[in-house]
């Protein structure tokens, strides 16, 4: 779950179902506006999503990247839906297992993101600007350079929710 994502879902008038690993990511989700929180704690996530939607997800998103996740998200879809796959999913073969028999089956959508197009940057700056969409609400702490040398090494396993921005005057 990608903290951005759950915020530009709700601007733009989602029901939003969040899922991560973190109780606390859970909890920053909520607070950007999530509709829905569910714990990825070796639960059936695509059981737990139609048990809150009924036929699945219209739309998923994956900004963890890796095949659990992608194929939860996948396998969380209702027929016709669509998915977006936020980064690479990094494996030892650069190939990655996808439940492609359920794409097939339930004529899905799979999109893949790297970024978002310079011809988007309007409507988003326009949601920025009604106040809709608040960008700087995803900022958790600031720190200075040292501080941020000391962070990086762990960050990948840090598990704090939202954004640490460095700042060098600091």
């Amino acid at each position: 779950m990608g903290l951005s994502a759950v915020m530009i879902a709700k601007a733009l008038g989602a029901q939003v179902i969040a899922v991560d690993r973190s109780p606390e990511a859970l909890e920053a989700a909520r607070n950007l506006g999530a509709d829905h929180g569910i714990l990825a704690d070796g639960q059936d996530v695509p059981a737990a999503v139609r048990e809150i939607t009924g036929e699945g997800s219209q739309i998923s998103v994956d900004a963890v990247g890796s095949e659990q996740t992608c194929a939860s998200a996948i396998l969380s879809l209702r027929r016709r839906g669509r998915h977006v796959q936020i980064g690479l999913l990094p494996t030892e073969t650069g190939l990655s297992q996808v439940p492609m028999a359920r794409a097939i089956a339930y004529e899905l959508d799979l999109l893949g993101s790297h970024g978002m197009a310079a011809t988007d940057y309007p409507g988003m700056l326009a949601l920025i600007a009604r106040g809709t969409l608040r960008p700087q609400d995803l900022i958790e702490r600031v720190v200075g350079l040292e501080e941020a040398a000391l962070l990086l090494p762990d960050q990948p396993k840090s598990g704090t929710p939202g954004m640490t921005m460095i700042d060098p005057a600091l």
